[in-house]
């Protein structure tokens, strides 16, 4: 196995990379915690997607926007 270092690829992602950099850094460089707190803050979104949905839908039903016919 070679000691020499993998290369990174470009950044050519909008800044993708730098993004899971600093996300691990806020981690201490640790995979586990990092996976584990993106998982916790992809749930967290879900759920507040959620709610923005159902506030759409009862804002809908009480008439305070009209609907897009194309």
């Amino acid at each position: 196995m070679s000691s020499e270092p993998v290369p990174r690829p470009q950044d050519h992602d909008g800044g993708l990379a730098t993004a899971i950099d600093h996300a691990i850094a806020a981690c201490d460089g640790d995979l586990r915690a990092t996976i584990g707190a993106l998982i916790l803050a992809n749930s967290y979104l879900e759920s507040e997607v959620e709610e923005l949905k159902k506030a759409v839908s009862h804002a809908f039903v009480r008439g305070r926007f009209a609907t897009y016919a194309g």
